[in-house]
C-alpha cells in the first residue's frame, strides 16, 4: 500500500486520478485550493481507508512544503506524486494579446506562472527530499497539456506554463534517477470534466468532438489509467517520457 499525493484533486482529473489510486489499493492525500465541498465528495468516493484532505494555495510561497509535510503526516510516507493542480483556460484567464491591458496580462501571467510552475516545483522538490532521505525510490507524474505543444493562442500563459512543466519533469528525470524515483509527464487534449461540460453541449461541442478522428473528446477515467501505471514499478524505464493523450488530435513531429 503506497502514499500517493495528488494536487488539484477536487474534481475532474484529479478525482479520477485520486480514484484509481484508491481503488487500487493506495492511500491517498487529496489536495484542493478553495473547493473545499468537491474535494470532500472526491475523499468520500475513494474506496478504502486512510485517505486525508490537505488544503493550500500553490501560488502561495512556503505552501508546497507544508502540503508534504501534511500528506507525509497523514500517509506515513508518500511514495508517488501526482502534480495536477493548475491554474487553467477559463473566462477569467483569457488573455489574448491583442485584447488585454498589459496589468491585465501581467495578472494572469504571474498567478499561471505561481501555481502552474513554481508551485509544483516546490511540492515536487519537498517530495524528491522525502523519498531521497527514505531511499526506497518512487514515482512524480506530472499532468501538462497538449496545448504545451500546439499553442495556445487565446492562453499563452497557459500553454507556457505547461511546456515549462513538461521540460521541468524531463531535468528532474535525470536528477532523480540515480535515487531510484522515475518522473514522467502525460499531455492530455481535451477532457470531458465537469467544468468543460457547458462547452461539450453548447454549439462548440461538435466542433470540439471532431478534433479526434475518434470522434469524440477524452475522459478523465483515461487520463488516470496512464497516471496509475507510469506511477508503478512496471514503468520505471519509461522516466523521462511525456506521453501524449489526445485521441490524435494533436500529432507532434
Amino acid at each position: 500500500m503506497r502514499g500517493v499525493l495528488v494536487t488539484g484533486a477536487s474534481r475532474g482529473i484529479g478525482r479520477a486520478i485520486a480514484m484509481a489510486f484508491a481503488a487500487g489499493g493506495d492511500r491517498v492525500a487529496v489536495q484542493y485550493a478553495s473547493r473545499r465541498t468537491d474535494a470532500e465528495e472526491t475523499l468520500r468516493q475513494l474506496p478504502g481507508t486512510g485517505h486525508t484532505l490537505i488544503e493550500g494555495d500553490l501560488g502561495d510561497p512556503g505552501t508546497g512544503e507544508r502540503i508534504v509535510a501534511e500528506a507525509v503526516t497523514a500517509l506515513g510516507s508518500i511514495d508517488v506524486l501526482v502534480n495536477n493542480a493548475a491554474v487553467a483556460p477559463a473566462a477569467g484567464t483569457h488573455h489574448p494579446v491583442a485584447d488585454v491591458p498589459l496589468h491585465t496580462w501581467q495578472q494572469i501571467w504571474r498567478r499561471m506562472l505561481d501555481v502552474n510552475v513554481l508551485g509544483t516545483a516546490d511540492v515536487t522538490w519537498a517530495v524528491a527530499r522525502h523519498l531521497i532521505d527514505r531511499g526506497t525510490g518512487g514515482s512524480i507524474v506530472n499532468v501538462g497539456s497538449r496545448g504545451a505543444f500546439r499553442g495556445e493562442p487565446d492562453f499563452p500563459a497557459y500553454g507556457a506554463s505547461k511546456a515549462a512543466l513538461h521540460a521541468f519533469g524531463q531535468s528532474m528525470a535525470v536528477a532523480l534517477a540515480p535515487h531510484g524515483i522515475a518522473v514522467t509527464s502525460v499531455a492530455p487534449g481535451f477532457v470531458a470534466t465537469e467544468r468543460q461540460s457547458t462547452k461539450l453541449t453548447g454549439p462548440d461541442g461538435d466542433l470540439l468532438r471532431s478534433q479526434s478522428p475518434f470522434g469524440r473528446v477524452g475522459t478523465p477515467e483515461e487520463i488516470a489509467a496512464t497516471v496509475c501505471f507510469l506511477a508503478s514499478p512496471a514503468a520505471a524505464w519509461t522516466s523521462g517520457t511525456i506521453v501524449d493523450l489526445n485521441g490524435a488530435s494533436y500529432l507532434r513531429t
